[in-house]
């Protein structure tokens, strides 16, 4: 039989070319890098005068211009929003005024105003009546604060008062209870267990000699027997 030729197989249609990646743009190595931008200035606010103080100094305490005198006064040591609204009332000042539009006058007076609580106040709104040192209802204020109440522990603590033995030996001062808070150092369960096992391990290396002992005392009394 004559040699039979393969047939040739039918070629299908052409498979689709697999569709194109999109190129990523590429970065510039070499890109300059981008400048710091400049701090932003401070927005304009309204209703300001030319001459606007954005800190005002006041009883040793540097206080916010932009924020209303009753609001501003509260950054004084001594000084709560209900002093604050008294002091303005006082000194003629309005409450909501920003406190940098007024003038050095006006705040003259607010300070003198300050430091003139004691007798302009009723004595159940100062916060130093009738003062172990001159009997006189003050108000302190500022600074003053923290020195007399540092004064009062030292005093405490000289005449051995309890108050000031509790403050030299870092207790609580007013009464609480210490049973199971303001307790310092290690927890207290950690410290008991640590105990037990301290004694258990006591008494096992006591009880271990003294059983020796007993031992080589009945050893001799077997022998002469």
């Amino acid at each position: 039989m004559p040699d039979e030729k393969p047939t040739p197989e039918k070629e299908g249609p052409p498979a689709p070319a697999p569709p194109e990646k999109a190129a990523r743009p590429s970065k510039k190595k070499d890109e300059e890098k981008e400048e710091p931008k400049a701090p932003r200035a401070p927005k304009k606010l309204e209703g300001v005068k030319e001459d606007f103080r954005y800190i005002v100094r006041m009883a040793n305490s540097d206080l916010d211009g932009t924020r209303s005198v009753g609001i501003a006064l509260t950054a004084i040591p001594g000084v709560g929003i209900r002093v604050a609204e008294a002091v303005a009332d006082l000194a003629g000042v309005s409450r909501s005024e920003r406190l940098g539009n007024l003038s050095e006058e006006q705040t003259d007076k607010i300070e003198a105003t300050l430091g003139n609580l004691g007798e302009l106040f009723p004595p159940w709104m100062v916060n130093r009546p009738k003062d172990w040192e001159s009997g006189l209802d003050l108000h302190l204020v500022g600074s003053e604060v923290e020195v007399r109440l540092r004064d009062d522990i030292n005093l405490m603590k000289m005449i051995r008062s309890y108050k000031g033995v509790r403050h030299e030996t870092g207790q609580k001062v007013r009464g609480q209870r210490t049973r199971s808070n303001g307790r310092t150092g290690l927890t207290v369960g950690v410290t008991k267990k640590a105990a037990l096992e301290a004694a258990k391990a006591k008494k096992a290396e006591e009880a271990a000699p003294k059983k020796e002992e007993k031992k080589e005392e009945k050893k001799p009394a077997e022998k002469k027997e």
